[in-house]
């Protein structure tokens, strides 16, 4: 038996409760799955925060064991990829969607899906940079591959406090990028700058409709928001430069135009952090194991019990969590 956050919902009645799970369950809901994780830390993301309280169906197969980030040892294997007391961290794959996922105290996973924990991180640390974190090394990954370098200019973040703003932030400034941190939240500023970021704007500046092209003012751009903000970054971008674009707080419209596309040579890269393919998953948690200052990490975390997390789901979604919330799942 092991404790878990289990979802079920019956027709229109949806219920997320902490409860022990089998492992007969475990093994009825993962058949063909040949990796076992003792999982230790999970984390709470934005999409953790829908699939948790029911307000997108994030959740496609039911019952579920949320959770789209794990980190722990292997404690079985069937693989030679992985052999047990190996130190792993999944995410995406449709974990806590499809897949039961990884707030529990135990997963299991397909071996292809999981990444070594590079040895600069602790499990805790694997699950404090999490989907949120890892997703923003694939931006910054991106920015880097289409030529966005340090001398030319500045990079906004967009939704800099939440999770994969804080690691963009205090990633884009380890690597000498001059960063401007784009939020709603003015009392935040102190924090932000000790992350990195050397200027500050209000993401009113971005949030309400814009014109098609706008004074140039972005080498490159991580969005975590989408819709009005993501069309004025797209038309305030300097010519040549590249957005990434990774979320949708604000919405999932993008209501703009081709201008900054044919006019600047803007290039727009959509990032997936749940089909990514391996190497590409390695390659984004090589850069945060060379770049992410620890420290910067630690700060902007905090840790909460298995049972907090249906409290932390409704305060992300409420806007009123920052940074990196780890689940420890023992607790």
């Amino acid at each position: 038996m092991f404790k878990a956050i289990y979802l079920t919902k019956d027709n229109d009645q949806f219920a997320a409760t902490v409860r022990e799970v089998a492992d007969a369950e475990l093994d009825a809901a993962t058949p063909g799955d040949d990796v076992t994780i003792a999982v230790q830390y999970s984390t709470i993301n934005y999409k953790d925060g829908l699939a948790l309280t029911n307000k997108s169906p994030v959740v496609r197969k039911w019952p579920m064991v949320a959770g789209i980030d794990a980190a722990g040892t292997v404690i079985a294997s069937g693989n030679a990829l992985w052999q047990a007391g190996d130190k792993v961290v999944l995410n995406g794959w449709g974990v806590g969607e499809t897949h039961w996922g990884g707030l529990a105290q135990k997963a299991r996973a397909r071996a292809e899906w999981l990444v070594r924990i590079p040895l600069a991180f602790s499990t805790r640390d694997a699950a404090a940079i999490g989907t949120a974190g890892y997703t923003a090394a694939l931006c910054v990954l991106a920015l880097r591959q289409h030529g966005v370098e340090p001398a030319q200019g500045e990079v906004l973040v967009t939704g800099a406090t939440g999770g994969v703003g804080s690691v963009a932030v205090a990633l884009l400034a380890a690597l000498d990028y001059k960063v401007v941190a784009a939020t709603g939240k003015a009392a935040e500023a102190d924090y932000l700058r000790a992350l990195g970021a050397t200027a500050i704007i209000d993401r009113k500046e971005l949030a309400a409709p814009g014109k098609p092209l706008q004074k140039e003012r972005w080498a490159g751009v991580v969005d975590a928001v989408g819709s009005h903000t993501l069309a004025n970054a797209c038309a305030q971008t300097k010519a040549g430069g590249t957005v990434a674009a990774c979320g949708l707080a604000q919405g999932m419209d993008f209501p703009a135009t081709v201008a900054p596309f044919i006019l600047r040579g803007v290039t727009l890269a959509g990032i997936d952090s749940v089909l990514a393919p391996h190497a590409r998953r390695e390659a984004a948690w090589h850069l945060l194991a060379e770049h992410l200052p620890l420290a910067k990490l630690h700060a902007m975390t905090r840790e909460v019990g298995l049972a907090d997390s249906l409290a932390v789901a409704r305060d992300i979604l409420d806007g009123k969590v920052r940074g990196r919330v780890v689940v420890n799942v023992n607790a």
